[in-house]
């Protein structure tokens, strides 16, 4: 789903109603209509409903809104932020078709909003500034927005919480409202994704603006379940495993038997047909100990318990490598002078599809310019501290950057890049940015990059005509498992291995919200 400016926005409601025939009306009765479903789904049991307009299309938005909560038999209080004198175009007439039996006030000053009635209701909806206004936000408005603030009752933002910049990709220092909630329209701006607004839903809902009036130039779209269908749709009746897929996972060392071995697990959880996992031989015994379904290989290695140089001797890579249908190098691979090396020489060598992470890209720091993707399927998976490494700069670089450092990096070396954090990152090398909305902090623990890997890994095996609906998916799904596995265990007991029981689930979830007309996230 394409993520677009306020600018845009205003753009695509033009066309909608100038090339596409939709009257903005109806836009506003649509989007109206929606706020007032979302608000009912909800808050099921809410018996009174406090809308807070201001004078412009945001606040016709919550007339509409408004309107439909009456309907449904519910105590509806307007406020509205301003004389009905200054309300124009479709704003206006929404207001004049507000029903006689609701309650409608004023407000124009601070005093005005002392003991406001609509304020008291068991939920409020927020339709005071939509994505078109910019920070910071004054006079009543303002005032408004602290008095819903200091409310303890839930708040659904109409468009986006007030006094937001929609365009921003970092949160707002300045007053902006508070939500439990947000119902947008058509297609998300940067603040839904990178504000930070609410710990609850962010709901897009279509109003009627057709596909062919959503343009953008961000170059950033949202992951859902509607950009990997083939990977959720049944399989054939008469499919077999040589079907899904081969991979071969290339990591482990003493005492980092369990990343190799997660990452197998995790592609198989995936879906892939088969799984090895290439390992030192003296780490062997514990991998195969965790599952049973991978298959492994012994790797010579270093008297350190880490895959040696020695490993590509006698064309023993070149078997293990050949047939395979993706690779999968760095899960515990460690850090070694000589398995680094090991790695360089692999990814340069073998131009099987590769992902890599971890300290497969570690062996890249100071030397990233052996990192190169053409002509070839290559995609890391870096948290900030391996990307820092590996761009040369500062933690504290990437992340104040995220975006223009996967950018870059994705173009320098021509390969897709999975920048991991709150709100993962997948770029390619043409600027094209996918961004998701799934997992939470529970996942900061050991191991979860790993299960990332070995998933990527899987998807790619099943899907090699469209690596980039492999990761995409993989980092949906990684971060859902995620989710789900919060919900069973809280974050502070969540541990790695607990994202592949929560992977089936999953799958159900996605498949289930590829349906959907509305996205939320």
């Amino acid at each position: 789903m394409k993520i677009v400016s306020a600018a845009e926005m205003r753009e695509i409601d033009r066309a909608t109603s100038e090339r596409f025939g939709v009257p903005s009306l109806t836009l506003m009765e649509n989007a109206g209509a929606a706020v007032a479903r979302f608000a009912l789904k909800l808050y099921p049991q809410a018996k009174s409903f406090g809308v807070i307009c201001g004078k412009g299309n945001n606040g016709g938005d919550g007339f509409v809104a408004a309107r439909k909560l009456h309907e449904a038999g519910k105590t509806v209080r307007v406020l509205v932020l301003a004389e009905s004198s200054e309300l124009r175009g479709d704003a206006a007439q929404m207001f004049q078709r507000l029903p006689v039996a609701a309650s409608v006030t004023v407000a124009t000053s601070t005093g005005d909003l002392e003991n406001e009635s609509a304020l008291k209701c068991d939920v409020l909806i927020d339709a005071i500034l939509g994505t078109g206004f910019k920070p910071p936000v004054q006079g009543i408005y303002a005032a408004a927005i602290s008095a819903m603030n200091s409310s303890r009752v839930p708040v659904i933002a109409v468009d986006i919480p007030s006094g937001a910049d929609a365009d921003s990709v970092i949160p707002n220092a300045s007053l902006v409202a508070r939500a439990g909630a947000v119902v947008t329209f058509t297609a998300p701006r940067p603040a839904h994704v990178f504000g930070h607004f609410t710990d609850g839903p962010t709901v897009v809902a279509p109003i009627g603006s057709p596909e062919e009036a959503v343009v953008s130039r961000l170059q950033l779209q949202v992951i859902t379940p509607r950009d990997f269908p083939s990977l959720l749709a049944p399989r054939l009746a008469d499919s077999n495993k040589g079907n899904f897929g081969h991979v071969l996972v290339v990591g482990g060392s003493l005492g980092k038997a369990g990343a190799a071995a997660m990452a197998g697990m995790a592609a198989l959880r995936a879906g892939a047909g088969l799984v090895t996992v290439a390992t030192p031989k003296s780490v062997l015994p514990t991998v195969a100990g965790f599952h049973p379904e991978p298959m492994t290989e012994p790797l010579e290695e270093t008297e350190a318990g880490t895959i040696s140089l020695r490993a590509l001797e006698y064309g023993r890579m070149d078997l293990l490598a050949k047939g395979k249908t993706v690779c999968a190098i760095g899960p515990g691979i460690s850090r070694n002078d000589e398995t680094a090396e090991f790695v360089r020489t692999a990814v340069k060598k073998y131009k099987t599809p590769t992902v890599l992470d971890a300290d497969g890209l570690n062996a890249f720091e100071g030397r990233s310019g052996e990192l190169d993707g053409t002509g070839r399927i290559l995609v890391i998976t870096p948290h900030p501290g391996e990307m820092a490494r590996l761009a040369g700069i500062s933690i504290a670089d990437v992340q104040k950057d995220r975006l223009g450092v996967a950018r870059r990096i994705a173009r320098e070396h021509a390969l897709i890049v999975v920048l991991k954090g709150h709100r993962t990152l997948v770029a390619k090398p043409d600027g094209e940015v996918w961004v998701n909305t799934t997992g939470n902090p529970g996942m900061a623990t050991g191991g979860t990059g790993d299960i990332l890997t070995g998933m990527t890994a899987g998807l790619m095996g099943q899907s090699t005509d469209d690596e980039l609906t492999a990761v995409v998916a993989a980092v949906y799904l990684h971060g859902m498992a995620g989710d789900i596995a919060r919900e069973r265990l809280g974050e502070k007991c969540l541990v790695a291995s607990d994202l592949l029981s929560g992977l089936p689930e999953a799958f159900r979830r996605a498949t289930e919200a590829s349906n959907d007309v509305a996205i939320s996230f």
